[in-house]
């Protein structure tokens, strides 16, 4: 990380209250002093000044940032702002910074460079319905992959009804523009924003990275969700075809978890230093799984072996992540049968099943359809609201992580 995006990981930290914090905009070099100029050699009113020593700043370019650093930081903010938070930060050496309880405030903020109240409109944009008001997700930060569509969409969709602040994050750059756009207008708010990512692509996933941070400085919730599907039975499956569903679905969610989590831990660090209960407080990274991750699927080996490897990497993540504050856990839903995925007339899954033979004696998408209802106990596929109410348990949870919890409809029990 570089040291602007760790800087920023640290000041949303010293916002935490206990479940989560503020967001943080990194605004352009010089923001302050532009629109300031009347301050030159002084700091602008409303704004806190923070001097981070030199030898800090150089050691920032190898190392993190350092427990002494990080305090300085911590006692800093705290004395300049009289025990509030500021509106506007300038941390000499490294840049300035907006701080505010939604993309609204922050684009206000960020544009006046100025502190205050805000105006009846911002006040407006950050009420929420009155069940995100109640939820514990309101104003929590979530980031989900392969939120353009399906699943995804759905998770993006419910969070943000819950009060969460949302960034889509999807290969598909329009789509996942297009779709943040919708959540706005149907939350009344800015409650989300996009990216452009490919979860294969680990420079993708830095730049993602360095996107979320420069937007709103952290993460509470990493929906790992990206995934794609190649069915084929094993002898004539090509290489490049399992290759490909490896390095999205397995690959994929190391990548997202490598580049995620050491922003997400800076933010616990800070939240520490400003108060030791605070190490209560978890943030979360799910891996969107599968019952194909619990139990082998014929003739479509190279997705459940990435399914099952991503389990493998859910166990070994939360073990060691636990100690920066991160629960680690997979949802592993069903399938689902309204979604492209499974019916897209071109590429679904019904329709690749059908070519491959993988349902003895079906002539028809219908007949492929059938045949996977009728092994559901419950009747019916998986449905986004499901998932998403496995990802609000999960979160919830305090003492919960390296799970894997099945949303099947009672296809797929644990034993």
């Amino acid at each position: 990380m570089t040291l602007q995006q760790q800087i920023a990981a640290v000041l949303r930290g010293l916002t935490f209250d206990g479940e989560k914090g503020l967001l943080v905009r990194t605004l352009h070099p010089g923001t302050l002093r532009t629109l300031h100029p009347e301050s030159a050699g002084g700091s602008p009113e409303g704004v806190v000044l923070i001097e981070l020593p030199a030898a800090a700043v150089q050691s920032v370019t190898t190392d993190p940032l350092s427990a002494e650093t990080l305090d300085h930081l911590a006692r800093a903010l705290r004395r300049q702002a009289g025990g509030g938070v500021p509106q506007l930060v300038e941390v000499s050496a490294v840049g300035d910074f907006a701080i505010g309880r939604s993309i609204d405030e922050l684009d206000r903020i960020a544009g006046s460079g100025r502190a205050g109240s805000g105006s009846q409109a911002d006040a407006a944009a950050r009420k929420d319905s009155a069940a995100a008001q109640q939820s514990s997700f309101a104003g929590k930060l979530a980031v989900v992959t392969g939120g353009a569509q399906g699943f995804g969409a759905e998770i993006a969709r419910m969070l943000c009804a819950v009060g969460a602040t949302v960034v889509v994050a999807d290969l598909n750059a329009d789509g996942a523009a297009t779709a943040a756009q919708e959540l706005n207008a149907r939350s009344g708010r800015r409650a989300a924003l996009s990216c452009a990512v490919d979860v294969s692509d680990e420079a993708s996933v830095e730049a993602m990275m360095s996107t979320i941070s420069a937007e709103v400085g952290g993460i509470d919730l990493f929906v790992s969700n990206a995934g794609v599907l190649k069915a084929g039975s094993v002898t004539t499956l090509p290489l490049k075809d399992f290759e490909f569903v490896t390095q999205v679905n397995y690959t994929g969610f190391f990548l997202c978890t490598k580049h995620a989590a050491p922003l997400m831990a800076l933010q616990w660090r800070a939240a520490r230093a400003i108060a030791e209960d605070h190490a209560g407080y978890f943030s979360d990274i799910i891996q969107i799984n599968s019952k194909s991750g619990l139990e082998g699927s014929n003739k479509n080996a190279a997705y459940a072996g990435a399914k099952f490897g991503g389990i493998g990497l859910v166990q070994s993540f939360a073990k060691e992540l636990v100690s920066d504050g991160i629960k680690v856990n997979a949802i592993c839903p069903g399938n689902f049968f309204e979604g492209p995925l499974w019916s897209d007339p071109d590429r679904g899954l019904f329709t690749q099943y059908l070519k491959a033979g993988k349902v003895p004696g079906a002539t028809s998408i219908d007949d492929v359809k059938r045949h996977y209802e009728q092994q559901v106990p419950m009747g019916r596929g998986c449905r986004g609201e499901d998932v998403v109410r496995a990802i609000l348990y999960a979160v919830e949870q305090k003492y919960e992580t390296g799970q894997a919890i099945p949303v099947t409809g009672g296809q797929v029990m644990l034993s």
